[in-house]
Parts: C-alpha cells; structure tokens; sequence
C-alpha cells in the first residue's frame, strides 16, 4: 500500500512532526499541501519539500479562515492535523486561563473546526488523522491543560470515526519528541530533560520527528483502521 498519487493535506505541515509527515508522503510520490500561521514557516518548507508540494498561510483558530482554505484547495485524500502552540507546563496555582484556553484553541478546537470544513472534501478512502499525546494517559504534575487535551483528542478521534464514517478517522499519541515545541523551556533544562528521560525510555533515547511521522503514514495507508489511537513513545508509558 502505498502514497504515490495521493493528495494530503498537513494543517501544522511546516516544521517538527507535521513536517516529518509531509516529507515522508512526499517520498512516497504522495501530492502533499502544508498550511501554517507564519508565511516565513511555509516558505521553508516548501524549499524542502521542493515541486509539487504546495503551501498556504492559515490560522487555524479563524473558522472563516479555516473554511476558504478548504474551498481553494477542493478534493485531496488525507487530513492530517499536527497544529499547536508550544507545550504548556505550569502548576495549577499559576496558570493562566486565558493562555490555556489559547492552548486548547489551536490544539483542539483548531482540529475539530478543520474536520469540519475539510472532510467533505476527501476523496472514497480517505482518512483523517488527529494528532493527542501520552500525557493524557500518564499525567505529570503541570501538565493539566495538555493532559485535559490529549484526553479530548482521543475522544474527539473515537467520536469521529463513528459520526463520518466511512471516512476514516484516527490519532497518533507522541510521547517525548524532539521538536520546537519545546522552545519556550531555557535550553539547559530542556536538554537536561531530554538527557533524563533518554536514560530511563526503554529504547534508550528520546524520539525525532521521523520517528513519529511513521506513525501517520500507517494510519493514512491503513485501510482497516478507524478510531484508533497510536502511541509511539519509546515505552514512556511503561516505565
């Protein structure tokens, strides 16, 4: 089973795992469309991902925005949504509402407006794949608006699956990723971390990009799949 021929649409598609994904497609001679907020992003990747890939500037928390992104670029094969500001770790007593709305803004209701206005457009076949993470399955202490998030996109995956079917509609589940999203964690406490946590995975590093994008291009591929939830985490939830 294979890509070639395909049209895929990445919301999130201009760096870390959506960007994986997208240069993964492409090899697989897949037609892939990345969208992001900055035009600068988009820009880059495009020079990556070279001919044929094609790149819009898109807010995914403007509904009107979303809709006439999804009316220009008319019928493709697959959604994939990897979107999101960078992870927010704070204690409960600190944290900012108004930040974590913004958070679940992007993450969660971005998704779910996407779905909305672009899986009528995907072709007999298809599929949708959303993007959660492991902290909805083992919490850490700061991580209550991200645990809350990834409990949501499970669910909002399961739901899904049985509203639009036959579209396909599934979630890939990351653990500790190597992306941008932690660029807002002081460098030393993030490799600190990174150095940790690669000590006690059980595959003895902590994930790339690549590493997660698989995981995607499966679930796109895999015809027989619907409302299932994949996690690539290097065993973080085992240990």
């Amino acid at each position: 089973m294979s890509l070639r021929g395909q049209r895929i649409v990445v919301i999130g598609g201009t760096s870390g795992i959506g960007l994986a994904v997208a240069e993964g497609a492409a090899r697989e001679g897949a037609e892939v469309v990345v969208a992001s907020r900055r035009q600068e992003s988009v820009d880059a990747a495009l020079k990556l991902l070279g001919d044929g890939a094609e790149g819009h500037v898109l807010d995914a928390t403007d509904e009107d925005a979303v809709r006439g992104f999804f009316e220009r670029v008319g019928a493709f094969d697959h959604l994939v949504y990897t979107a999101g500001e960078s992870l927010l770790l704070e204690p409960l007593a600190e944290a900012s509402v108004v930040r974590a709305r913004r958070f679940l803004d992007t993450r969660l209701w971005g998704a779910y407006t996407a779905v909305k206005y672009g899986a009528g457009s995907i072709r007999p076949g298809g599929s949708v794949v959303l993007t959660t993470g492991t902290a909805g399955r083992r919490p850490l202490p700061g991580s209550s608006a991200a645990s809350a998030l990834c409990g949501a996109m499970e669910s909002l995956a399961r739901a899904l699956a049985v509203e639009l079917a036959p579209l396909r509609v599934n979630a890939v589940s990351p653990g500790l990723v190597r992306t941008e999203l932690w660029r807002e964690v002081p460098q030393d406490a993030r490799e600190g971390l990174f150095r940790s946590s690669a000590e006690s995975l059980p595959v003895g590093r902590v994930g790339e990009p690549a590493d997660v994008a698989e995981a995607y291009l499966y679930l796109m591929r895999g015809g027989y799949s619907t409302g299932s939830v994949v996690v690539v985490d290097g065993g973080g939830t085992l240990v």
